[in-house]
Parts: C-alpha cells; sequence; structure tokens
C-alpha cells in the first residue's frame, strides 16, 4: 500500500507521497485528515487532483465495513507498519509545513496514542534568536489543534520537556519514534537510554528535511525551519503599540534599547539616514552630571564630595566604585538621576520637535525598560545579540578581560524579558547588509503607519468641518 499524507496549510495544499514527492498548488485554508478522507471518499480525492492538476496517483486504503485502523494490520511496505504508540519531539515554533508533514508521518503510523515532547526554554537557548520562540504553552497549543484538526480519533499527549529524551527514557509502553534526517541520530541515543533503562527499544522511522522555497536574504537554513521563521520577524511588528493617551501625536517616539555591545548606536545611526532625529540618553546623561545641575547637586548631597574632583566635576569612576559594589546604593543613584535624566530628555524631545519640525523621535537608552520608560514612548524596539558575541565585542572595544566583559553581560537584563517588551526587534550578530534589511522594514512599517494616521486626521477634521456648516 503506497500511504499519502495529505496537508493543506493556509497557502498550499501539500500532497506527499512518502518519501518521493511533494506537490504544491494554491486553495484556500482549510484541513483534512489523512485517513478518513482517503479511505472515504476516494471520489473526491480523485477529482482533488485533477482539479489542482497533481499528476501523480495514490493507492487509496481499501474500503471496508469496519472502517477503524488495526494496529493488527500489516501493509505491504514494512516502513508504513502502524504502532500502538508514538512519540515524537521538538521545538515545534510557528508550526510551519514541515512540523505538519513531520506531525502528520506520526499521526498515519500511529492507531492508539501519541506522544509529543516540547521543548521548553531551557532546551532552547542553543537555538537561532530563542528569545523570539513562542512559549511553551503556545507551541502545545498549536500543535494540539491541528492533531485534534487532521485525526480527532487518537489520543494526544504533549508534554513539555527539559531534556532531549522526555518521556521515552521512562514510558515502557512506547512502540516507535518518528524522526527527521537532522534528528536520526538522536533517535538512536533514546534506544541507548531505553536499553539501559531496561525497556524495549523504539522502532525509528526517519522522514526527510523539507527544503525551503524562500531563501532571498539574510543567514537562512536550506531547510524549512522555524529559526527561518523567526529571521523573518526581525525588523517587523510582533504586537501593536499600545494606546499612549499620555503622549503627544507629534512627534512619535520610539525608545530603542538594547543590552551592551548589541548594536544599539549602529542602528540609531541607521535611522538618522532615514530621516529620524536621535537623543542620545548616555551622553544627556553625563551632561547632567555637570556642576550647576539640579542632578549634579543631589549626588553630591547624598555621596559627599570625596566624589568630586578638583575641577568640581563628579569623578565618575570613583562614584562607580561606590555603587558597583553596593546595590542599595546603586539604586540610590538610579533614583537621583533617572527622574531628572528623563525630565531632560522630555525637554529635548519639544525642542527637536519645534525646531525640525520630525515625525519620529529616537530615544536610545540603555537603562529605558530598568527605568520604567516604555509608557513615555509610543513603542520600543530593541537591539539583541548572543551573549557570546556581547562579551566578545566587549573584549574588542574595551579592552577588558573575558571574565570582567562576561559580569558585565550577565548584569544587564536577559534579551528574552527585552524582547517580550518590546515591539520590534532587531539583532545585528549577521551581516551589515541584514542588519541594514531591518531597518529598512521596520521604517517602511512605521512611515506607513504614520500615513495612515495623517489620512484619518485628515479625515476627521474634513468630517468635522462639514458638520459645522
Amino acid at each position: 500500500l503506497d500511504l499519502v499524507s495529505l496537508l493543506v496549510s493556509a497557502d498550499f495544499v501539500i500532497v506527499m507521497k512518502v518519501s518521493v514527492e511533494v506537490h504544491f498548488c494554491r486553495t484556500t485554508s482549510f484541513y483534512l485528515t489523512f485517513i478518513n478522507l482517503f479511505s472515504h471518499y476516494p471520489e473526491l480525492c480523485e477529482r482533488m487532483l485533477q482539479h489542482f492538476k497533481i499528476p501523480s496517483q495514490p493507492i487509496y486504503l481499501e474500503q471496508d465495513e469496519n472502517t477503524s485502523i488495526s494496529c493488527d494490520q500489516q501493509n505491504v511496505n514494512e516502513s508504513n507498519k502502524m504502532y500502538d504508540t508514538v512519540v515524537v519531539g521538538g521545538t515545534f515554533d510557528r508550526i510551519h509545513v514541515g512540523h505538519k508533514i513531520f506531525l502528520t508521518q506520526a499521526v498515519i503510523r500511529c492507531c492508539r496514542r501519541l506522544v509529543i515532547g516540547v521543548t521548553t526554554s531551557k532546551m532552547n537557548k542553543s537555538k537561532i534568536l530563542p528569545e523570539l520562540i513562542l512559549p511553551v504553552e503556545s507551541r502545545i497549543a498549536e500543535i494540539r489543534e491541528f492533531l485534534t484538526e487532521i485525526d480527532a480519533s487518537l489520543q494526544y499527549e504533549i508534554v513539555p520537556i527539559d531534556d532531549p529524551f522526555g518521556p521515552t527514557k521512562s514510558d515502557p509502553n512506547m512502540d516507535m519514534i518518528v524522526v527527521s534526517a537532522e534528528t536520526l541520530k538522536g533517535g538512536h541515543k533514546v534506544n541507548e537510554i531505553r536499553t539501559k533503562n531496561n525497556l524495549r527499544p523504539l522502532e525509528i522511522h526517519c522522514i526527510e528535511l523539507v527544503e525551503s522555497t524562500h531563501l532571498s536574504s539574510g543567514p537562512k537554513e536550506k531547510k524549512m525551519s522555524s529559526s527561518n521563521t523567526r529571521i523573518d520577524l526581525l525588523g517587523t511588528r510582533l504586537k501593536q503599540p499600545e494606546p499612549r493617551p499620555n503622549l503627544c501625536d507629534k512627534p512619535y517616539i520610539i525608545g530603542l534599547t538594547g543590552g551592551i555591545a548589541s548594536g544599539k548606536s549602529i542602528m540609531c545611526d541607521r535611522l538618522l539616514k532615514k530621516g529620524a532625529k536621535i537623543l542620545d540618553c548616555d551622553k544627556i546623561a553625563h551632561q547632567i552630571y555637570e556642576p550647576g545641575q539640579v542632578c549634579y547637586q543631589k549626588i553630591i548631597n547624598h555621596f559627599g564630595k570625596d566624589i568630586v574632583n578638583k575641577d568640581r566635576r563628579i569623578d565618575r569612576k570613583r562614584l562607580g566604585e561606590i555603587v558597583f559594589n553596593d546595590p542599595k546604593q546603586l539604586q540610590t543613584l538610579n533614583n537621583i538621576v533617572w527622574p531628572q535624566l528623563l525630565t531632560e530628555v522630555k525637554k529635548r524631545i519639544r525642542a527637536v520637535h519645534d525646531q525640525h519640525k520630525c515625525d519620529v523621535v529616537v530615544i536610545e537608552a540603555a537603562i529605558l525598560l530598568k527605568a520604567g520608560w516604555e509608557n513615555e514612548c509610543h513603542e520600543v524596539w530593541s537591539t539583541i545579540v548572543t551573549p557570546d558575541l556581547a562579551v566578545q565585542r566587549i573584549i574588542q572595544r574595551n579592552g577588558l578581560s573575558e571574565e570582567e566583559a562576561r559580569k558585565r553581560v550577565d548584569s544587564q537584563m536577559e534579551n528574552s524579558e527585552v524582547v517580550s517588551k518590546s515591539h520590534i526587534v532587531f539583532s545585528s550578530q549577521w551581516s551589515d547588509e541584514f542588519t541594514q534589511q531591518q531597518a529598512d522594514k521596520a521604517w517602511s512599517i512605521l512611515m506607513d503607519d504614520i500615513q495612515k494616521r495623517k489620512l484619518n486626521k485628515l479625515s476627521t477634521d474634513e468630517y468635522s468641518n462639514n458638520s459645522r456648516l
């Protein structure tokens, strides 16, 4: 019997003759269960194949008065044998066509119970852009929705896993594991662990990787993968900005933040060339430390005159030695500086807009989220790189030891927390060209929004004028 798995995504009908070929055809969005469709509606399937001009003809399951599939049934091809309990594992981030093929291969080989292990954040740290991976609860919900749509008759156990083996290392009732060519070694390792634990080894079914058809730009993998999807998210809106009734419509304020050595300043340069005005909060902070400033006097009142040089300026190195060795003193300094800094930033935003009549002002501030300034911006954009790359950049730029650089990186807010509060995320861990593409995408989205706002305002004003008449 030549099994055929049929999936329909939002963009494609995928008719895949197992291990032979994949056909893509445009259609509307719906899912059809393989077994029920092919065993009960062969004429419909034939008409469907003819309509989409798919040349290969499947051999359908024979119709029987008893339509249930039994594990005792034997297929001509041993690779298509069915099993009582099948197991699969993976990240399953933002389910794509490759995932659907993979899961369907497990479904059509399972006659009762399908166990799916879904990796948690603990296991995803080595992935590309792990900060953009959906929460495990969301991924589990997507898997369950897809599986119950293609076959609601099976028992699905979808569980989070914190290690590569999950329930396979302890469940005696499993029969077969479905793996990809990429994870085949992992399947053999599972059997090693099961043997050590006096459990029966699993049959292994390996399917080929599906190649991606969209490799237009960036550091994408050739295979269809969630990593490619996450890479495509860079420079796009992850969520819509919340209303900010406390802010004026103009200028539109972007808060740009990110960890040390993540590429904030370079991204600001890119946005400056696009037409944004940039306010560097680090430079402004240095200025409010100067003699005569309100912040200057408050710092001296608390920390004493010992932190003042002969030229009456604050010795930032001496002040740093005090606060970085005492969290309470650091918090006190922040409580003095951050409100004064925000007041000064607001003044400068108004001044820049009055002078240049600009549409967009970008506030570059590493402390933006720690200081709770997200409500002072229309939206938050952030830059991220891997911790290892940040350490490498700090060593090269600041001449610090690896230990010192690592300490700085570890002391800041984690990328995942930054991303969770961001509307658009950039990453400069690849080529300059690809980083520029991210900036281009984000700016295009922003300009479209601003233009729509202007048109809406014109329409509203016109309506108001007509109403008066």
